[in-house]
């Protein structure tokens, strides 16, 4: 077996991980607030502190991988969500729950969220790169899946200091396993990507000042409008998904007299098929135009959201559960298709180009929580934030068939002719 797959089942594993250490602060608020008496408000802000973080800190940290390495990022990453979730057992303070669960579990996680696993496709990878991109991404659902019950049942029992300690040692268990096996580049062990042809030329090593490299390509991708169709379609996407359905489909669903438990199964139904769904989404993005793939999603997604509010009721019935399973399937099927396209206009620049389309995710995604939430205070209900999202994505399906075919790249990294490969 080629070493890439070992480095994707543990990049898997990563991912899992850090999904479920960002999610896990949403489900210590009751408990926080009953111990501490810290209204909701504030520890939300811890929340939203870290929601920004994990965003915003991708593109400098894909950066941080090309100058240093995959495997000292990560292994700094888990040190952060470790003495994050760790020192919340002393803490006596609101500022220390925003510094520990915002700041250092934010950064931390953010380090390794979605824009580490584009780099680990596009350094391990030639064949299988959007099926490899579908299956980490789904290890970001699998984290929801897998921490935030064992963390609601910690917290409920023993109490929410376990929580975090659980947090911070499942932390700490991770980085002996990524040090053994995590590598940066195949050409480390004097290997080629998966599926490289004869003619593969290793890539030049990244120029210095990672920031600085961060905001140089920023800078440099935002004068192309097709950055600016991801990055707005993207915050669609978001503003769909974690904004909306993750933030306030219970709350909805509450308001039609259906059980609170019941709304949050349906969510973790959402997860099991996201799963699903993403890692069909980068099979078809291997062998499909993923511009058409996306204009699909968007609208599918959107025309759905215009039938929601006519789908709640008290019980669940068949055509919630249908709205469920493909609004499961649908739930980030964007990112290996957004990825592709990241590749195919940037060239060796797009981990760090999608860094900041998924800070867009967020961004996108924060915002439209706060809109929703106040559109549900002016009027009782959260029609107007269903009908507006599904219209918003409607708009994404329009906005990734303006994106043209990037034209053709001299070849470059991993294409390049003319040296052999490196080692056997």
């Amino acid at each position: 077996m080629h070493p890439a797959w070992w480095v994707a089942a543990v990049s898997f594993l990563v991912l899992i991980g850090a999904a479920g250490f960002r999610a896990a602060p949403g489900v210590l608020i009751d408990p926080l607030h009953d111990h501490f008496g810290w209204s909701r408000g504030s520890i939300s802000f811890a929340v939203s502190v870290n929601l920004v973080l994990y965003g915003l800190t991708a593109p400098f940290a894909a950066a941080l991988m090309d100058r240093y390495g995959v495997r000292r990022v990560v292994t700094g990453a888990l040190l952060l969500i470790s003495a994050g979730g760790g020192l919340t057992v002393f803490m006596n303070s609101q500022w220390q729950l925003v510094l520990c669960w915002g700041v250092l579990v934010g950064l931390g996680s953010g380090s390794m969220a979605l824009a580490f696993g584009a780099s680990i496709a596009g350094r391990w990878f030639v064949a299988r790169r959007g099926l490899v991109t579908g299956v980490l991404t789904a290890g970001g659902a699998a984290g929801n899946l897998v921490f935030l019950p064992l963390v609601a049942l910690l917290a409920e029992g023993p109490g929410w200091r376990a929580a975090s300690l659980t947090v911070s040692f499942a932390a700490l268990a991770v980085i002996p396993l990524v040090l053994w096996v995590l590598r940066d580049r195949p050409e480390d062990l004097g290997l080629v990507p998966y599926g490289a042809g004869p003619d593969y030329r290793p890539p030049p090593p990244p120029p210095p000042g990672a920031a600085r490299r961060a905001l140089a390509i920023l800078r440099t991708a935002a004068r192309t409008p097709v950055f600016w169709l991801l990055a707005g379609t993207f915050a669609i996407c978001g503003a769909s998904t974690n904004g909306l359905i993750g933030t306030h489909f219970v709350s909805g669903a509450h308001d039609h007299g259906m059980a609170v438990p019941v709304a949050a199964s349906l969510l973790a139904v959402i997860g099991v098929f996201d799963l699903i769904g993403t890692i069909f989404s980068g099979w078809l993005t291997d062998r499909y135009d993923p511009r058409r793939l996306l204009a699909v999603y968007y609208a599918l997604r959107g025309v759905s959201l215009l039938f929601l509010p006519a789908l709640f009721a008290e019980a669940v019935h068949p055509p919630m559960l249908f709205f469920i399973v493909f609004y499961g399937l649908d739930w980030v099927a964007t990112v290996p298709p957004t990825i592709a396209l990241c590749r195919e206009h940037f060239g060796d620049d797009a981990a760090v180009v999608f860094g900041w389309v998924l800070a867009s995710h967020q961004l996108g995604a924060a915002a439209v929580s706060l809109a929703a939430g106040m559109i549900r205070d002016a009027t009782g209900s959260y029609d107007l934030a269903w009908t507006s999202a599904g219209v918003l994505c409607a708009l994404a399906a329009l906005m990734v068939m303006v994106i043209r075919a990037a034209p053709e790249r001299p070849p470059v990294a991993s294409a390049t002719p003319a040296a052999p490969p490196a080692g056997g």
